[in-house]
């Protein structure tokens, strides 16, 4: 992994038009965020794929890492920084394959066993979570505080903590060594995407 720790920012394509989405990414991206995913369940594939292009292009010219969420051919199509896989999607080693040296994250929800699997298969971080309620998965498993413990002794791979972040809530969770914050509704459904990230990243400053 080319960076070691921050906030990941992932895109809320099911709300927000295409410009919104553009506006409110450049406003990260102009903060500044470690790790920055695209995630679109749009089944129109070249829809899909003009949009991932427009935000690859911000990424490069903020210098952020660029991560398709579940598609893998996409990632590769595009020559995305990587791909990020859940449980029903295609298994590390096609995506090694495919991919190279690019970066695979890899889902863990709450599930130790599934990151041992996932760190031994070649994945390069994985991520845990529903912390916290969240208003993108609200059905979403829930994980514990004491689960980042039990990783954090077990793992070498940097983790991910997602759901339900808030720049007050979050602290606990970097108490814990945790690596990476990944935020949805937190950058994207408020008012000021610009000083909501800067909370953020105070939250990663000593």
């Amino acid at each position: 992994m080319p960076v070691t720790s921050g906030i990941y920012a992932i895109t809320d394509c099911e709300n927000l038009s295409d410009d919104e989405l553009i506006k409110k990414s450049e406003d990260i991206l102009g903060v500044g965020v470690s790790l920055f995913q695209y995630r679109n369940k749009d089944t129109n594939l070249q829809k899909k794929k003009e949009l991932a292009q427009k935000l690859q292009s911000l990424c490069h010219q903020y210098k952020t890492l660029f991560i398709v969420n579940d598609d893998i051919n996409l990632a590769n199509d595009i020559s995305a920084d990587g791909v990020h896989l859940g449980q029903h999607d295609e298994d590390i080693g096609r995506a090694r394959e495919i991919l190279g040296s690019k970066i695979i994250g890899v889902s863990c929800y709450n599930d130790l066993n599934l990151a041992r699997k996932a760190e031994k298969a070649g994945a390069d971080y994985i991520a845990f979570g529903s912390f916290f309620p969240s208003v993108t998965k609200p059905d979403a498993k829930k994980a514990s505080i004491e689960l980042l413990n039990e990783a954090k002794s077990i793992l070498t791979i940097p983790i991910v903590a997602i759901g339900g972040i808030t720049p007050e809530n979050g602290k606990q969770l970097i108490d814990t060594k945790v690596d990476f914050l990944a935020i949805i509704s937190g950058l994207y459904s408020v008012p000021d995407t610009i000083a909501a990230t800067q909370s953020y990243n105070n939250l990663f400053k000593p």
